[in-house]
């Protein structure tokens, strides 16, 4: 799980206005960050397998926006993938 500090910091570098915390790049960017945790926790702890099944869904649902993204407006999309530095 993200800590508050952590959520404030990620939301601020990627909202769209000051008030926006659910836009589709933070939401983006907050799953990233979760999925580069949970992967280093698989590093350490291999056989964790519900942490595994976690991971596989966290990576679906980043997907699932990138694709609505990459749908709704191409620039935001290719913007957003290079600054996370996501290859796609």
């Amino acid at each position: 799980m993200l800590d508050q500090e952590t959520m404030q910091t990620i939301t601020t570098e990627y909202q769209n206005h000051d008030n926006d915390t659910g836009s589709t790049e933070v939401q983006v960017a907050v799953l990233t960050e979760r999925i580069k945790q949970v992967t280093d926790h698989l590093r350490t702890h291999r056989k964790d397998v519900h942490s595994r099944r976690g991971l596989v869904g966290l990576v679906s649902q980043r997907r699932r926006l990138l694709k609505y993204l990459s749908n709704e407006d191409v620039n935001r999309y290719q913007t957003l993938i290079s600054r996370l530095g996501l290859r796609r």
